[in-house]
């Protein structure tokens, strides 16, 4: 029991660090590396969770699918160009202010429920593995909703492709 809050704490603070790191960077390419580290991160916790399902989608849809389409408009980009435009420093005092007002909204509103966030036990009994289940309910419940998602998909990446070849 002790190495599974070992494991949780050690992704949590590689996600909630990544995450800052990725936004406090002032390169874009350390972002981005940094978004990969908070993504995955965030795919052990699901794992630790025991939702395979959502840490393969995790790993190969987001780390390897979006973030494949970050690196390439980050190379498309010409990064000279926004390098030079004007930044917003004198905005700082503005952004502390607010993330002061943010954190003490999260304070209030844990102190307000402290006491109120009882989880029921887990059941006992054998349920279906969690993939299996996810799989059963998308194609008996949601078959419809699922191919109209995947038409749009379709629909996009035709468009992105149209797109780029009237560019060029």
């Amino acid at each position: 029991m002790a190495l599974n809050y070992i494991l949780f704490a050690f992704f949590a603070v590689m996600a909630i660090g990544s995450s800052i790191l990725m936004v406090t960077r002032r390169n874009i390419i350390h972002s981005a590396v940094f978004l990969i580290g908070a993504l995955l991160a965030t795919a052990g916790i699901f794992l630790q969770l025991q939702a395979e399902f959502l840490f393969v989608v995790q790993i190969i849809l987001y780390v390897g699918g979006i973030m494949v389409l970050f690196v390439f408009v980050i190379m498309l980009v010409n990064l000279d160009v926004s390098m030079r435009l004007v930044q917003f420093n004198r905005q700082k005092w503005v952004a502390g202010v607010l993330a002061l007002v943010l954190g003490a909204q999260v304070l209030f509103a844990l102190w307000v429920g402290r006491g109120e966030l009882r989880l029921p036990a887990p059941a006992v009994d054998v349920s279906p593995r969690n993939t299996e289940a996810i799989g059963q309910a998308l194609f008996q419940h949601y078959m419809l909703p699922f191919e109209i998602a995947s038409i749009l998909l379709l629909v996009a990446m035709i468009g992105a492709v149209v797109m780029a070849k009237r560019r060029v």
